[in-house]
């Protein structure tokens, strides 16, 4: 241990800094009995409503009984809007659908028609080449020689017509189909108005079943209500309680 220096405290300061401690906790606690509260005093007064505990029940259960109707109506109305979107989102799809269907069949129809138009082609450049060569008295191997074709022949007529009688049979096709593509399309239209008739009228039915329920929870209310309250006379025959006042 190394040196050190001890220094004895001054008695005479402690002294007079414990008095004045001692001064200054005793005015504090007088200056709190001078400052105490005193009684507090109010005027007597009724307390309570003017209405019956009958009426304050039935207006906390019909209060009740609305919240809930409110609670099962909202749910009702994101139940609707819920199914009306997906409704919306399947008749899209189904649209699409049908839109790609219908174009790919225009497409077949379409290569159909010039493979058709192809063949009657080559059919009738094989037949002019073939009437050619007989007009001319050519041999049927020798088919190089011939430049110009020769006039309008019976048989390019036939092709020609029947040529055209396809295009006009394909084009009778595509206008019934979209006829039927049409009726297709209002029928759907019919169907979708007469489910939401449907969806609507069983929306109302629900709803007044709910009305007609929650009027018999009601009634049912009141009379057992009633039941209570003849019961609590019953008990409390000298009670000084009036009923038509609620604490």
């Amino acid at each position: 241990v190394g040196p050190y220096v001890l220094v004895t405290p001054n008695e005479t300061r402690r002294k007079q800094l414990k008095q004045i401690a001692k001064k200054e906790l005793d005015d504090l606690e007088q200056w709190k009995k001078e400052h105490k509260p005193g009684p507090i005093t109010l005027v007597p007064q009724r307390l309570g409503g003017n209405k019956s505990e009958a009426q304050v029940r039935q207006n906390q259960q019909m209060i009740l009984i609305q919240s809930k109707y409110q609670k099962k109506r909202k749910r009702e109305e994101y139940v609707k809007a819920k199914k009306a979107d997906e409704d919306a989102e399947i008749l899209k799809k189904k649209a699409v659908q049908r839109e790609k269907a219908e174009r790919l069949e225009v497409k077949k129809r379409q290569e159909e028609i010039q493979r058709r138009e192809m063949l009657l082609e080559d059919q009738m450049y094989k037949t002019n080449e073939l009437l050619n060569r007989l007009d001319v008295g050519l041999p049927k191997s020798d088919s190089c020689q011939i430049a110009n074709p020769g006039p309008e022949s019976t048989a390019w007529k036939r092709s020609h017509v029947y040529k055209q009688a396809l295009r006009e049979d394909e084009n009778r096709r595509l206008e019934e189909m979209k006829q039927e593509q049409q009726r297709k399309a209002e029928l759907m239209k019919l169907k979708q108005k007469q489910e939401d008739e449907i969806r609507t009228r069983a929306l109302k039915n629900e709803q007044r079943s709910c009305l007609q329920s929650l009027f018999i929870f009601y009634c049912t209310l009141r009379v057992n209500n009633a039941f209570l309250d003849r019961l609590q006379n019953k008990i409390q025959p000298n009670n000084t309680y009036h009923p038509e006042y609620i604490g």
